[in-house]
């Protein structure tokens, strides 16, 4: 497991020269987004396909 500084390393070694705080911000937003799904994932905190849409759309019909 990656300490936070390794991450952050890891981050800004692969951002572009000319990245901008927002660009940093967006990434690391990113990184920590798709980190949560994961350990989600790995805890069993899932749905299925079927019960996401039920759950966006309701009853809606197009």
């Amino acid at each position: 497991m990656q300490t936070m500084q390794q991450i952050v390393h890891e981050i800004a070694d692969h951002l572009p020269e000319q990245a901008t705080w927002d660009d940093v911000m967006y990434t690391v937003f990113v990184r920590q987004k798709i980190e949560e799904g994961l350990k989600d994932i790995e805890e069993g905190r899932t749905i299925s396909h079927e019960d996401a849409m039920q759950e966006l759309l309701g009853n809606w019909k197009a």
